[in-house]
């Protein structure tokens, strides 16, 4: 099994160690990775903003470099969910492009639904709180929303139980959005910091000790407000967890 490693640009250019957290992830599970220079941005921030023509080139480019791999893995939901779900209008009917989505994951989602890991080595002593990103846990279906009637299943947090020694806290409103959502925490900046104090309150009260998630954007934007409010909570993704990173001192 060969696949082709997709990095988000923000994971490239601010958090590269999420990136080789993945690649850590993966070859401990014996996939065979190939990371395509090429790649770049999925047009993911333009595409928030309403300027269409401007992500064409940028999906059109995702096609022609990931198209070959027989998996394309990515430690983020949104771009994931931006791939699967909104690159209709600019790519349907070119060849590879319905083959492309289907072979396209999240990280938790690839872990479990096609390697079907059932282990995860490493012991990690905290208490952890799981803030479900809204692209993933709602689009791309890694956990059963709050506002849905089906039956409760969530993939990232079935991993995470895996870890030796972890202990899950649990929140008031685990699914709530923290205010990120791209270009909304710039245009609506009051109202988005307000959202991400929502979710630290909620984290503090539940004793979240390491807040983790499956999308860095989102995490990035509570680290912010944690470090501008001076609070204790340490941040790291998913992958950094699997990977078997320790709490940074801070």
């Amino acid at each position: 099994m060969q696949v082709g490693l997709f990095i988000p640009c923000y994971i490239d250019q601010l958090f590269p160690d999420v990136g080789l957290a993945t690649v850590e992830v993966l070859e401990k599970h014996g996939v065979d990775i190939d990371f395509p220079s090429e790649q770049t941005c999925c047009g993911q921030p333009m595409a928030n903003t309403g300027c269409s023509e401007d992500t064409r080139p940028l999906a059109v480019k995702f096609l022609r470099v990931f198209k070959d791999y027989e998996y394309v893995v990515c430690p983020s939901g949104s771009c994931v969910s931006m791939v699967r779900h909104h690159y209709d209008q600019y790519l349907e009917g070119q060849s590879g492009f319905d083959e492309l989505k289907r072979r396209t994951f999240e990280l938790c989602e690839f872990l479990t639904d096609v390697l079907n890991v059932e282990e995860i080595a490493g012991h990690f002593p905290h208490k952890v709180g799981l803030h479900n990103s809204c692209h993933g846990h709602r689009q791309l279906r890694l956990g059963a929303a709050s506002e849905l009637v089906i039956p409760p299943f969530n993939k990232v947090r079935k991993l995470l139980e895996l870890i030796d020694g972890i202990q899950l806290t649990e929140l008031e409103r685990p699914d709530e959005c923290c205010g990120f959502g791209g270009t909304f925490a710039v245009n609506e900046e009051a109202v988005s910091t307000m959202m991400g104090m929502d979710r630290l309150r909620d984290h503090e009260q539940a004793g979240t000790e390491v807040l983790t998630a499956a999308d860095t954007s989102c995490l990035m934007h509570m680290q912010g407000l944690i470090r501008r409010n001076n609070k204790s909570i340490h941040v790291m993704h998913v992958a950094q967890i699997f990977a078997g990173r320790q709490v940074a001192k801070q």
